[in-house]
């Protein structure tokens, strides 16, 4: 009699090794699902920080090896979530990141909130508002009303603009600790975009510690000529400036005393803003 070949093998069948992983997922701890959290921890911590991190920070924020975190940087880096700067100063959120946060704003009810408020103040103000974030040394722009107005300045929301010289950014600077805003402004270069940017780090500390007093940011054609803005803070916990809304106009138009006398109505929409960001639970 012919011997036929045995059905069982020392090798597993692909059902026993579907089996296997299924067991195995099953059996994941709580510590298998923090690492798998990992990637989004690393961009929180990114984009909560005024200023890159380094390896050794993120390290030690995370609780984790240096290796550890350095594979997972270069696997975010590879798919454009984080970028590394150069000589070493550490690592920012990539334009994929930024890309993802801006689609899922927009993609919400919180995008139309967001905009009504600003709708409302540009009502009331007659003149382009904006919804902003710092982030990692500059300015995001995240949601926009334009007056209707025809001569006005076109910025996008997503577009980056730099913090030394513009509303949003000189409130970002002077709502930091004097050592966060020191170290934050050694990694920026201060360049100029207009007669007016200023330049030289005392004379900008000086303008930083005047604005903070003011508890705003003011830009007086330091950005673009002929253009002017001012911005109030959105607070989060603590009372940490973690937004902004932004009145910008020309100076053909209106004087810098004409939209800081407007300035009651912005806090008015700043605390109004604060609530839509932040909806209290249950509410």
């Amino acid at each position: 009699m012919k011997n036929t070949p045995s059905t069982s093998s020392s090798r597993p069948s692909p059902n026993r090794k579907a089996a296997g992983r299924d067991a195995r997922d099953v059996d994941d701890g709580p510590g298998d699902d923090i690492r798998r959290l990992r990637a989004l921890t690393v961009l929180e911590h990114l984009t909560e920080s005024p200023q890159p991190l380094t390896l050794a920070q993120l390290a030690h924020l995370m609780q984790a090896p240096k290796s550890t975190v350095m594979r997972l940087l270069r696997a975010m880096e590879v798919e454009g979530y984080v970028l590394h700067l150069p000589a070493e100063r550490g690592f920012v959120a990539g334009t994929r990141a930024t890309t993802l946060a801006l689609r899922t704003l927009r993609g919400s009810n919180m995008r139309r909130e967001c905009r009504a408020v600003l709708r409302n103040l540009v009502d009331k103000l007659g003149e382009t508002c904006n919804l902003t974030v710092p982030d990692a040394g500059r300015v995001l722009y995240v949601e926009r009303v334009e007056t209707t107005e025809p001569l006005r300045m076109h910025l996008q929301p997503g577009t980056f603009v730099p913090m030394h010289c513009t509303a949003s950014g000189k409130l970002f600077l002077a709502s930091m600790s004097l050592l966060e805003r020191r170290r934050l402004l050694a990694n920026l270069t201060l360049t100029r975009h207009s007669p007016r940017t200023l330049i030289d780090p005392a004379v900008l500390e000086a303008e930083l510690a005047r604005n903070a007093k003011l508890g705003l940011g003011i830009d007086n054609e330091e950005f673009v000529r002929g253009m002017i803005a001012v911005a109030v803070p959105v607070l989060g916990e603590g009372g940490k400036a973690v937004a902004a809304i932004a009145c910008h106009a020309p100076t053909a138009r209106v004087s810098l005393d004409d939209l800081m006398a407007k300035v009651s109505n912005m806090r008015i929409a700043a605390e109004v803003m604060r609530t839509v960001l932040f909806p209290t639970p249950g509410a």
